[in-house]
């Protein structure tokens, strides 16, 4: 369903990028954790907010035009919560449940860059499926 990107790598980093493709989503979930604590980063992204004067003198917050969709609980239908991100993600039926076993002790990103109509939509069928999903 997905297409794969062909993304050209430097030979320096061959070998590493290799080694990430072989990773569960669970274990690059894990990896990227590490990887945050070891040097203080963060792989979310950073909303970048200008503020806008508004009559009155008070500043005014631009609303996002995209989101990010973490899920952050599963509750009793995992199954239901499996079948969404399949939907949403087009993901395989390992990498969902991965995504979804992780999100019981972490929350995690299902999609990301989502314009606010469709991450609505998306958030509905989650929240029909009995996830807890944040718009981020």
């Amino acid at each position: 369903m997905t297409e794969e990107k062909k993304v050209e790598v430097p030979e320096k980093f061959a070998k590493l990028v290799e080694e990430i493709e072989k990773m569960s989503v669970l274990d690059l979930s894990e990896f990227v954790k590490v990887l945050e604590k070891k040097f203080d980063v963060s792989a979310s992204p950073t909303a970048m907010v200008a503020p806008v004067a508004a009559a009155g003198g008070e500043a005014a917050v631009e609303e996002k035009s995209s989101y990010n969709i973490e899920l952050k609980g599963v509750g009793d239908k995992k199954i239901e919560v499996i079948k969404a991100v399949r939907d949403v993600t087009g993901k395989g039926l390992k990498e969902a449940k991965d995504l979804v076993d992780a999100a019981v002790t972490s929350p995690q990103i299902v999609a990301e860059d989502i314009e606010k109509k469709d991450a609505e939509e998306m958030k509905k069928k989650f929240e029909a499926a009995g996830a807890q999903i944040e718009l981020k």
